[in-house]
């Protein structure tokens, strides 16, 4: 049995806070791992304790296993929780940790190379039967191969770097005569920012919603789903309002993109939390697009209303335990929405700010949660995501929810650098999203 006391959280910001506060109520001993930026950081100052590993820059500090695991061994760690972002999804580390004797919480490292690389991922999932859509993953990575294999996909497509994510290494065509020019163009950009410059070519799915399922499998083989997410209000490819569950889900449909997902984790042998992403078409059908091997962002969503902790589900799988729990078990109350504070600039295409916070008050209330790694008097670092915080809104139906997280946002005090909380009250008092229609036009629609 995978046996541990004490957990090393390789991560920074809320993400890490949010897993040391379960943590330590669950009682384990917890171990902050911070750069020379972060060294006043709230993660710093909640766990039992913290060690410096390196500069501010992520390449010499975040981003380094070499550095994490030597912060494991000094301080008696006996397992890693990589939160999200960062060494999450990096199956070197988790194979890394385990050569280590450390209990890596998260899934094996084979199943996070197979879906880390979106080509090897769809070929797995055509496999199990899961619905993908039409397009070329194959071996064949010719430009020549390429241009003949587009031919037999509908226009528009999408030309996306098999190892990539957030919308870096992806190109719209709407023309064949584009196509040579955008394999390029996303070759390119795939290989500086992955390594790889693996390309897939997929139907565009136009003004679709993006529908994602969690799941939850344990090292006995029982897996189940707890239900879905919609998060199709993005900027750049990138989430910014998460709710829970999708407004257009029927109980059919949910049922069908559950098995989906199940059959999806399954068939990759899949322990702890993942999320299986799909895209929703306007017809009511729905495609793989990938499946992330980690706690997601938006979790905290679901955790509202199924009543679940997934951080202490992690931690409980991870050390062998079964879920203790059936499919059948799992009831969805209510409903939830998040939004992503972000310190950027919606008005200069959300240009990334820095800056010294002045001051820094969370919202309360009824039905409201907040996850933040901030505090008045902390330095915002250009070096980092500038997501700082997540206000999550609950309520007995959408509407009580809606209205209660615009409430929390216009009582948000963030004083310093310029953020997106103006704009995220807007984007929740837009008719369209008021009445459950956002795609992941949205933004580019409304704004």
């Amino acid at each position: 049995m995978n046996r541990f006391t004490s957990i090393l959280v390789a991560n920074r910001g809320e993400i890490a806070c949010r897993v040391i506060k379960t943590a330590k109520e669950q009682g384990y001993r917890t171990i902050a791992v911070y750069s020379e930026a972060d060294a006043s950081a709230p993660h710093v100052q909640m766990a039992d304790e913290a060690l410096l590993i390196g500069a501010s820059p992520v390449n010499e500090s975040y981003l380094v296993p070499e550095k994490i695991l030597a912060a494991a061994a000094a301080s008696g760690a006996e397992a890693i929780h990589p939160g999200y972002g960062f060494l999450s999804e990096n199956a070197d580390f988790a194979r890394a940790c385990e050569a280590a004797g450390l209990v890596f919480i998260g899934p094996s490292p084979d199943a996070i190379h197979l879906m880390g690389n979106k080509a090897e991922a769809k070929r797995r999932m055509i496999e199990a039967g899961v619905p993908c859509v039409p397009g070329y993953e194959g071996q064949d990575q010719s430009d020549a191969t390429l241009l003949r294999e587009a031919q037999s996909i509908e226009l528009p497509l999408m030309v996306k770097a098999a190892a990539g994510g957030g919308g870096r290494g992806m190109r719209l065509v709407n023309e064949q005569a584009e196509l040579a020019n955008a394999i390029g163009l996303a070759r390119a950009e795939a290989l500086g920012a992955f390594g790889s410059d693996e390309l897939i070519l997929e139907q565009a799915i136009i003004r679709p919603r993006h529908v994602e399922v969690q799941v939850f499998a344990d090292s006995q083989g029982n897996t189940v789903h707890l239900g879905e997410r919609d998060c199709s209000v993005q900027r750049r490819h990138q989430k910014v309002i998460e709710e829970a569950p999708c407004p257009v889900m029927t109980p059919a449909l949910r049922a069908e993109m559950g098995a989906a997902a199940v059959a999806a984790a399954k068939s990759i042998g899949y322990c702890g939390a993942g999320t299986v992403e799909f895209l929703l078409d306007e017809r009511g059908k729905f495609y793989f697009l990938e499946m992330n091997t980690r706690l997601q962002v938006e979790h905290p969503v679901t955790e509202l209303i199924t009543g679940l902790d997934l951080v202490a589900l992690q931690l409980q799988v991870a050390q062998g335990d079964v879920l203790g729990f059936e499919q059948a078990d799992v009831a969805l109350t209510g409903h939830a929405i998040e939004v992503r504070l972000y310190t950027e600039d919606p008005a200069q295409d959300f240009l990334p700010t820095s800056g010294m916070i002045d001051k820094w008050c969370e919202p309360a209330g009824v039905g409201v949660r907040v996850d933040s790694g901030i505090a008045s008097g902390q330095e915002i670092s250009p070096f980092y995501d500038p997501m700082v915080a997540k206000i999550i809104a609950f309520g007995p139906n959408r509407e009580v929810a809606r209205l209660r997280l615009i409430e929390a946002l216009k009582d948000t005090v963030l004083f310093g650098p310029t953020h997106n909380r103006d704009f995220l009250v807007a984007c929740l008092e837009k008719d369209s999203f008021a009445e459950g229609a956002a795609t992941t036009a949205f933004i580019a629609e409304q704004f």
